[in-house]
Order: structure tokens, then C-alpha cells, then sequence
């Protein structure tokens, strides 16, 4: 090999056809051994849990390597960072999700006392709802979640939202769409 195609990028190196399987896992063992300890770092003094950081950091680096052309990469510490951010979003939203049920179920008039994985199950599911409304008008999600959860006819919630009943059939349609997309 030329002196020029050793001074590319390890990932560059795979377009280059240089034994495409070996190179892809070198570069990631080698970006592995360089950047997750300093992911790790920062995601810890972010989240102040080394936990949490942990587990983010190695989320991160499997969402690296299910990209399909790392070729592409070219500041990967910049790319993990987006990744790390996004996975960050996602478990604040969940945990937020999980906090909300759980103020729910205090607040209930009897005690509730469900059991651990109940309530795994549905934190899990509201986290697949919410992923799956994401995207969605505020108008929509409210008026699925008049419908789902509160029980609101579509005639009570047009006029909750000041829209026609047939928008509210349109923007719960949209909304089950989604849900039924993901499930």
C-alpha cells in the first residue's frame, strides 16, 4: 500500500476495499479503545451516574456500528455525541414517563400496589406510545390521549381542542396509525 492511502482515516481505509470485515473491526476496536472512556466521562459528569453513563457510552458504540458505510464517519468523538445525546433525551423522556405513572398511581383514591414487573411492563409501553406519537401535532396527541386514557367521546374533545369531530377522528386515526406501526 501507498504511503498517501496509509495516512487516510482507518474508516477512509475501508472504502479503499482493504479487507472490508477486518478494517471495519479495527476501526471500531480501535474508536472503542480511544473515545468510550471519554464518553463515559462526560456523559457521567452530565447524568452524575456512572451507571447511567455506562450504559449510554455502550449504547452508543452499538448504534456506531450498525451504521452500514462508516466511511462516512469522519469526526467520530462528534458522532458519538449526537448519539449520546439522543440516547440522553430518551431516558430522561422515559423516566419521566415512569415517574408520571407512578405520581398516577399514588394518587388514586385506594392504594395501588402493582407489582415490579407491572410496572415495567408499563413503563415500557408508554415509552413505545410516546415514541410512537413523536412527531405528531400537539392537537393529535391530545386528542388520542382524550380518547385512550380519559375516555372522552370525539364530540367532548372537538370541543376541548376547538376542532370539528371529524378532525378528531382524523387526528386519533394518525395517532393509531403510529401506535399500530410500532407494534
Amino acid at each position: 500500500m501507498s504511503k498517501v492511502s496509509n495516512t487516510l482515516l482507518p474508516a477512509a481505509n475501508l472504502l479503499m476495499g482493504e479487507e472490508p470485515a477486518r478494517s471495519r473491526a479495527a476501526w471500531l476496536a480501535d474508536e472503542f479503545r480511544s473515545s468510550y472512556g471519554w464518553l463515559k466521562s462526560k456523559l457521567h459528569r452530565r447524568l452524575g451516574s456512572a451507571t447511567d453513563a455506562e450504559d449510554l457510552a455502550s449504547s452508543s458504540f452499538v448504534e456506531l456500528a450498525a451504521l452500514e458505510d462508516l466511511g462516512t464517519v469522519r469526526e467520530p468523538r462528534a458522532l458519538l455525541t449526537v448519539i449520546a445525546q439522543r440516547l440522553t433525551y430518551e431516558l430522561w423522556r422515559r423516566r419521566d414517563l415512569e415517574r408520571a405513572y407512578l405520581d398516577c398511581l399514588a394518587s388514586q383514591d385506594e392504594p395501588v400496589a402493582p407489582s415490579a414487573e407491572s410496572i415495567v411492563e408499563v413503563s415500557q409501553a408508554l415509552a413505545l406510545i410516546d415514541q410512537a406519537l413523536d412527531g405528531l401535532s400537539s392537537k393529535a396527541k391530545s386528542a388520542f390521549i382524550y380518547s385512550q386514557i380519559d375516555g372522552l367521546t370525539y364530540a367532548e374533545i372537538a370541543s376541548l381542542l376547538g376542532v370539528s369531530s371529524s378532525m378528531v377522528r382524523k387526528y386519533i386515526a394518525q395517532a393509531l396509525t403510529r401506535c399500530y406501526m410500532i407494534g
